[in-house]
């Protein structure tokens, strides 16, 4: 069994675990997530994403079996890893490539967290507009969850596939994350809303299925003469998923512009994926007041976009992950303070 194959089932089951405690945790308990709760889980996954970065650090070339420097040469050539090894010293050169699979997880990692809380501020107008109890949140999310693990599984592996037969759908990509951040930037002040009766997700399925009227406690089916029927909370959870499928068109390319690892892109996006759950119940009251993170965004994708089109000449002038890393939390850092600094008066709020 090679490396890349006993790496990625590691890390499934370590993930298999992780989502295990935490269905065994909270989902039997119909009750609201506390601000405590939602504090505690993502100290807890945002630590374990630190400690896969050290990880890396330490032993990141045994993810493809490097130990020579014909392997590593060929690990380099085939992920297109921009670094400088040191002829003279194996050891050194393992140590140069390890420090940069970290750097490119934690971009990748920072990249898709941050574009995670404009999926946040889709979920709480899709429970708001189906009125979903807040006790339901974290069942919907939870398996909602589990099922974009499952998509950006097949997502990425697929993007990585294409990338090496056809360098030439990087620009593609990059083209279309240009257009999506100047399209978000513009569109930034439009007030979202979610049609229950006319979402394409309820009207495709409704042709197909029955729909039970209402909500049945905590149930996804409900019994009706002795046939199962879907109960709008599962209705629910199928919008969210598709949610998930739209804005996994800009997050997968958005990393592959980090890294062609395809190992690493599935890395970054998992842990921010988890992450997302127990970043949604810290926000869900607060988002309102990062008015400017949507520009953050729009910024954020056209910068990625660019740097797609432009990676020969920026590599020409030494520009690095480390760089591209810097700019993202600069990004970041200045939409989030500008939203402290300068809030909305409250009757932009009505």
């Amino acid at each position: 069994m090679s490396n890349e194959v006993l790496f990625i089932t590691g890390f499934l089951l370590f993930i298999a675990l992780i989502l295990g405690i935490d269905l065994g945790m909270f989902s039997k308990r119909e009750k609201v997530i506390s601000l405590k709760q939602a504090a505690i889980m993502s100290a807890v996954v945002v630590s374990l994403s630190i400690g896969f970065y050290f990880l890396l650090l330490a032993e990141g070339h045994q993810l493809h079996g490097i130990d020579s420097f014909a392997k590593l040469k060929q690990v380099i050539i085939s992920h297109k890893h921009d670094i400088a090894l040191v002829p003279s010293s194996l050891t050194e050169s393992i140590q140069v490539y390890n420090r940069n699979l970290g750097i490119e997880f934690l971009t990748g990692y920072v990249i898709e967290y941050a574009l995670s809380i404009d999926n946040i501020f889709v979920i709480v107008l899709i429970f708001s507009a189906f009125s979903v109890p807040e006790k339901y949140y974290h069942r919907v999310l939870f398996w909602g969850i589990l099922g974009a693990i499952l998509m950006r599984f097949l997502f990425i592996f697929l993007g990585a596939a294409l990338i090496k037969e056809f360098g030439w759908i990087l620009y593609i990509f990059g083209a279309f994350l240009i257009f999506t951040g100047i399209k978000m930037f513009f569109s930034r002040q439009e007030d979202e809303k979610i049609d229950p009766e006319n979402h394409p997700v309820v009207k495709i399925a409704s042709k197909f299925f029955k729909i039970h009227p209402h909500f049945e406690g905590k149930k996804f089916f409900h019994k009706v003469r002795g046939k199962k029927i879907m109960t709008p909370l599962f209705i629910v959870l199928l919008i969210v998923e598709f949610t998930d499928l739209i804005f996994a068109v800009d997050s997968i390319p958005a990393i592959f512009a980090v890294t062609k690892d395809p190992y690493i892109v599935f890395f970054s996006n998992i842990f921010a994926i988890l992450g997302l759950r127990s970043m949604f119940f810290l926000l869900v009251n607060i988002i309102h007041k990062f008015h400017y993170l949507k520009t953050g965004l729009a910024f954020l994708l056209t910068f990625i976009g660019l740097k797609m089109l432009l990676h020969d000449y920026l590599k020409d002038w030494g520009f690095t992950t480390g760089h591209s890393l810097i700019i993202i939390l600069f990004i970041l850092t200045s939409s989030i303070v500008a939203s402290l600094l300068f809030p909305k008066k409250k009757k932009d709020y009505i």
